[in-house]
């Protein structure tokens, strides 16, 4: 979780306990005015208790809301045995509404359903005590069940809708770990056809000169030894493969990328190692993927920024990628960044051995920060 997240979900918290705050006063003051001060206490340190349930509640969201369905049963009890005002009142209302909304949004359909079951048994239990000779209590049930009803709706809707984001997610790391293992394959392939076309060679020169094997034997050694590296880079890929044909040859230079990004965007500022060193063609083509990928990003969602550099630096064991911007910070602008060409660059860095970093930096702007082993310690 990033820091844009968790300054969301604070904000979130904080701005649900204003709503409660506000919700818990004005009943108390509702009730002092109808009933009497005294009338409310009982009613009121309940439904305090589920609001601070209701706060803290992703830290155990299933008993979280059992604690609160449990405190409001007996809060409706406890109404009608010692005629207090009826319950659940507004504040114990919202805070089981969120409760219940997100047991139905985040938790297995299981206990989701017996949650929300058991909202409907509150609003059951709240209908039961009712007094019919009290209009109120009929509009404290129906407010419940107004409460209940639109806890479930909601968080039906937001279950289905992570259900959605989560199925494109996999789909996309799924497509990124084919197209990366069609990449390596031509890569495998194009090192064993070297070995064979030099194996057939070792041949003829045995025949003429025997002396001259040993190169031709270390030739295909060293190629070999290239195959295999990546082949164990690739092991962990070929899950899903069907039929589909090979991934096209390595990707266009940095500089040409950047250069077609200048045209029609923030200027770009590249800084890149000695053209001279030779990395793996999967680190090559997955450093101009994030390069391109980050590039993308800035366009469409920091087209205010001034500067924009891209520095790839090379060291013994590894290839460090950095695209970095200075646009003002945003939480719009965050959560639109965290889109799913990231998590395809995820899965494909850390399928190759990397790590990834995508968020904000000081004192302003956003970076993508990737590193890439050079050595065959990937995954196997």
């Amino acid at each position: 979780m990033n820091i844009w997240n968790r300054l969301s979900g604070i904000a979130a918290t904080a701005g649900l306990a204003v709503v409660f705050l506000v919700a818990v006063v004005v009943e108390a003051a509702a009730i002092a005015q109808t009933w009497g001060a005294r009338h409310w206490l009982a009613g009121g340190t309940a439904a305090v208790v589920v609001c601070v349930l209701a706060l803290v509640r992703r830290r155990q969201r299933t008993w979280a809301a059992v604690a609160g369905l449990v405190i409001a049963g007996l809060a409706i009890a406890a109404a009608r045995v010692f005629h207090l005002p009826a319950e659940p009142g507004p504040a114990m209302a919202l805070a089981l509404a969120v409760l219940v909304g997100s047991a139905v949004r985040a938790l297995p359909p299981v206990p989701a359903g017996a949650l929300a079951a058991g909202g409907l048994t509150v609003v059951g239990g709240a209908l039961l005590a009712a007094r019919p000779e009290s209009g109120g209590s009929l509009g404290v049930v129906a407010m419940n069940a107004v409460a209940w009803l639109s806890a479930v709706t909601a968080g039906l809707a937001l279950r289905s809708q992570d259900d959605r984001a989560a199925a494109t997610a996999e789909t996309v790391r799924r497509d990124e770990r084919l197209e990366l293992a069609r990449e390596l394959h031509d890569v495998v392939a194009h090192h064993i056809t070297g070995m064979l076309l030099q194996a057939q060679a070792a041949h003829l020169v045995a025949r003429k000169n025997p002396g001259q094997v040993t190169e031709s034997l270390t030739e295909i050694e060293a190629a070999g030894t290239e195959a295999l590296r990546a082949m164990r880079r690739v092991v962990g890929l070929l899950r899903d493969t069907g039929d589909a044909p090979p991934a096209s040859a390595g990707p266009e230079q940095l500089g040409a990328l950047v250069e077609r990004f200048n045209r029609q965007g923030p200027p770009v500022r590249l800084r890149v190692p000695d053209k001279s060193a030779a990395w793996p063609p999967e680190v090559t083509s997955t450093v101009y993927r994030i390069v391109r990928e980050a590039l993308t990003n800035v366009a469409r969602h920091a087209p205010h920024a001034h500067d924009v550099t891209v520095t790839v630096d090379q060291r013994p064991s590894s290839i460090t990628v950095e695209v970095s911007d200075d646009a003002p910070p945003g939480v719009a602008r965050a959560a639109q960044r965290g889109g799913y060409g990231l998590i395809g660059m995820r899965e494909r860095v850390e399928t190759l051995g990397g790590t990834l970093h995508a968020g904000p930096r000081a004192p302003t702007g956003w970076s993508v920060l990737a590193t890439l082993p050079l050595d065959d310690k990937g995954p196997r």
